[in-house]
């Protein structure tokens, strides 16, 4: 091939790429659709985390979603009262009062607490040691200690320490993806004002449930007499009210089964598993 062909070869080539670029300018600019400049000012008052605990795929599609379909301020969890107070701002909707959550594991079965019924030489992860064999604990409800949800967290609010995921609240943005990521589903969110808490998910009976973890709940029910409109009973397991706060501060020393325990009390950083006197 001589040179007089190549150089008209790659003139015809450059000459279609132009005219296609030039086409495709053309329909890009008789084509474009005007984005409202309302959803770019929204989005920079978002805090571009991009978490999706607002349910879409990123902050820019919420602030669009505020716009063009009319969705809630409020749906924003890290950004908190400072951000719902500037988006209520910036579109002019009522802002009500934001009460921060926080991802709370309701479980303390750590390696000191819960008995194993074999060791896992598995794949890392609570997904895979859930589905051989429902996992290694002998407990088929508490925290398998993977770190599936610590993997997930964009924040590192969460550590596996003695094979149990410790969420460390002042860290924790709400973003909820701890709470899908948990095969056991043992992990949800939590008023951040609430301080105290059972951690344990078991619903066996005592006996079995005693048998399986050292501080499980037994369901002896005196939680739930002790302070009844923050306490109830799931069958043999206690559950917390959260709608109120705990009124009877003497259900973590009465708990027989060591599970109601002060997180964080004070605002001072704790570990889950608490420090609590129980007889």
């Amino acid at each position: 091939m001589d040179i007089s062909t190549i150089i008209l070869t790659a003139g015809v080539i450059g000459g279609i790429a132009a005219i296609c670029a030039s086409a495709l300018a053309v329909a890009a600019h008789c084509f474009a659709v005007e984005e409202n400049p309302k959803i770019g000012e929204l989005e920079k008052r978002l805090p571009g985390i991009n978490c999706g605990a607002c349910g879409y795929a990123g902050c820019s599609d919420y602030a669009k979603a505020i716009v063009t379909e009319d969705e809630a301020i409020d749906r924003c969890a890290p950004g908190g009262s400072d951000v719902l107070e500037a988006l209520g701002e910036a579109t002019g909707a009522a802002v009500d009062a934001f009460e921060k959550t926080v991802a709370l594991v309701h479980c303390a079965g750590d390696v000191d607490n819960a008995r194993h019924r074999h060791s896992y030489n598995g794949i890392m992860d609570c997904h895979a040691a859930h589905q051989l064999a429902g996992g290694d604990m002998t407990c088929s409800y508490g925290c398998l200690g993977y770190g599936s949800c610590a993997h997930v967290c964009p924040v590192d609010a969460i550590e596996i320490k003695n094979n149990l995921a410790i969420v460390h609240p002042d860290l924790c943005i709400g973003c909820k993806a701890c709470v899908t990521s948990c095969p056991r589903n043992i992990i949800s969110m939590v008023p951040a004002s609430q301080k105290i808490h059972v951690l344990c998910s078991s619903k066996d009976k005592g006996p079995i449930a005693k048998k399986a973890c050292k501080v499980a709940c037994i369901g002896c029910r005196i939680c739930a007499k002790l302070d009844e409109s923050a306490f109830s009973m799931d069958g043999f397991l206690a559950k917390r009210n959260y709608s109120n706060q705990v009124s009877n501060p003497a259900v973590i020393e009465k708990c027989p089964g060591k599970c109601i325990v002060a997180v964080g009390v004070d605002n001072t950083q704790a570990d889950q598993k608490g420090e609590p006197s129980c007889a």
